[in-house]
C-alpha cells in the first residue's frame, strides 16, 4: 500500500464517515445499554426477551446480506445516507410504543438497517483506505467507540434521572439525524474516482476492473476471525458486570466499570492503532492485538478480586479493538475487485459472534463455572493468531511456493 496525499474531497470524505461512525456508536448504545426500560415498558417477560434480542442480529445479517446485491446498482454512500436514519428512527419508535407489535416491528426494521448500515459504512472505510493510501480504518472505529461511550452515558444520566426513553431518544435523534445526513454529502464512494481526479483525469465506472467474483474458501478466515473477536466483545458486554459481582464479589456500583473501562481502552488502542500498522503492518498488530486479548481472558479467569479483574478487562479493551477493523481492510485488500461483496458477507459473521458468544458463555458458566467459560473465549481469540497471515498486504504464499489468487472466481 503506497502513501498518497489526499485530495480535500478525501479529507472531507474521511470525516463524514466518521461523523457515520460516531452516530452510529451512540445509537447502538442508547439501545443496548436501555434494554431493561424496553423490557418494562413494554412488560416483556424474561422468557421473551432472548428471543426479541437474537431477532435483532439475525434481522441484521439479512441486511447485510441483503446489501451485497443492493450496492451492484446503488452506490454504498447512498445506501448509507438512508440507512443511518431509518435506524435512528426506529430506535425513537422503540422507546415510543406502547404495545408489544411495535416493539417487534421498530427491532425488526432496527435490525435490518442496521445490517444495511455496517455494510455500507465499512465498505465506504475500506474504499478511503484504500485511496489514502495507509491505515486509517482503525480511526473510524474509534470515532464508533467514542460515540458507544457517550450514548451509554447519556443511558446512564436517564436511568439516573428516571428520564423517560421517549425523552431521552427524541432530543437525540432530532440532532443526530440531520448532522448525520448533512455529513453524508462528502461521502466518498470509489477510491479510483477520487484518485484519477487528483490527475485530472475522468474515467466512467465502466473503466474500472472487473469484479472478481469472492470465494468463500479464501474469505473464511477472516469470517473465523470476525467472529471470535465479537464473541469476545459480546462476551464483555453481557457478563462482566455480573462475573465481577458474583464471582470476584465486588459491589454492585464497582461491577458496572469494566465494560466502561473496555470501552475507554478500545477506544484509545483504536485512536492509536492506524500509527502502529503503518510502522509494524497489519500482521504485526493483529498479533499484538490477539495476544493481549487472550492474556486478558486469562487474567479475568484467574483474578483472585475486582481489581485484577479490571485488570483483565483492560488488556481485552486493548486487544480486542485492532481485530474488527483490520479485519474488514484485510478483506478489502483480499478482494480489490469485490471488496463490498466480500465486506458484506464478512459483515454477517459479526452477528454471528455476537449471537454465539453470550449464550455460550451463559451456558458454560450454568454447567461449569464462570471462571472455566472465560477461557472458551480465550482460546477462540488465541485461535486469530493461525489467521493471522489472512492479514498480510501481500498475496499469500502456500506449502508449494507458489502465490495463488485472492480473487478467484468460485465457479
Amino acid at each position: 500500500m503506497t502513501d498518497t496525499r489526499p485530495t480535500p474531497r478525501l479529507r472531507h470524505g474521511r470525516a463524514s464517515l466518521a461523523v457515520s461512525f460516531f452516530v452510529q456508536g451512540a445509537v447502538f448504545a442508547l439501545l443496548v445499554t436501555r434494554i431493561p426500560a424496553l423490557q418494562d415498558r413494554y412488560g416483556v417477560s424474561d422468557g421473551l426477551l432472548p428471543a426479541f434480542l437474537a431477532a435483532v442480529p439475525i434481522l441484521a445479517g439479512a441486511g447485510s446480506v441483503g446489501t451485497e446485491h443492493l450496492v451492484k446498482r446503488v452506490r454504498p454512500g447512498l445506501v448509507l445516507r438512508w440507512a443511518q436514519p431509518v435506524v435512528s428512527v426506529a430506535l425513537l419508535t422503540a422507546g415510543s410504543g406502547t404495545a408489544l407489535w411495535q416493539l417487534a416491528l421498530a427491532l425488526a426494521v432496527f435490525g435490518l438497517s442496521v445490517g444495511a448500515l455496517d455494510a455500507s459504512m465499512n465498505m465506504l472505510g475500506v474504499t478511503l483506505q484504500h485511496a489514502y493510501g495507509r491505515s486509517i480504518m482503525l480511526g473510524f472505529h474509534a470515532a464508533y467507540s467514542l460515540g458507544g461511550i457517550g450514548g451509554a452515558s447519556l443511558a446512564w444520566a436517564g436511568a439516573h434521572w428516571d428520564v423517560s426513553l421517549p425523552v431521552l431518544y427524541a432530543p437525540l435523534v432530532a440532532t443526530l439525524v440531520p448532522v448525520a445526513l448533512f455529513a453524508s454529502r462528502w461521502y466518498v464512494d470509489r477510491a479510483g474516482e477520487q484518485e484519477k481526479e487528483k490527475d485530472g483525469k475522468q474515467e466512467s465506472p465502466e473503466d474500472e476492473p472487473a469484479s472478481a467474483a469472492v470465494s468463500m474458501k479464501l474469505l473464511l478466515p477472516l469470517c473465523l476471525v470476525m467472529s471470535f473477536a465479537y464473541i469476545g466483545d459480546s462476551t464483555v458486554s453481557n457478563w462482566s458486570a455480573k462475573y465481577l459481582e458474583d464471582v470476584l464479589h465486588s459491589s454492585e456500583q464497582l461491577a458496572t466499570v469494566p465494560y466502561n473501562v473496555y470501552m475507554v481502552t478500545a477506544l484509545l488502542g483504536r485512536t492509536f492503532g492506524d500509527l502502529g500498522v503503518r510502522r509494524f503492518g497489519a500482521v504485526a498488530v493483529v498479533r499484538v492485538g490477539t495476544v493481549l486479548a487472550a492474556g486478558g481472558f486469562a487474567v479475568v479467569a484467574a483474578a483472585p478480586g475486582a481489581w485484577v479483574g479490571m485488570l483483565g478487562f483492560t488488556l481485552l479493551g486493548l486487544g480486542l479493538c485492532v481485530l474488527v477493523p483490520q479485519t474488514f481492510a484485510a478483506a478489502g485488500r483480499l478482494f480489490p475487485g469485490a471488496s463490498d461483496a466480500a465486506i458484506a458477507r464478512l459483515n454477517i459473521f459479526n452477528y454471528v459472534g455476537f449471537l454465539i458468544g453470550s449464550p455460550l458463555v451463559g451456558a458454560l458458566g450454568g454447567a461449569w463455572s464462570y471462571r472455566g467459560a472465560m477461557l472458551v473465549p480465550m482460546a477462540l481469540v488465541l485461535a486469530t493468531l493461525w489467521y493471522a497471515r489472512s492479514f498480510a498486504p501481500t498475496p499469500a504464499r502456500y506449502g508449494d511456493g507458489h502465490e495463488r489468487s485472492r480473487t478467484v472466481d468460485v465457479g
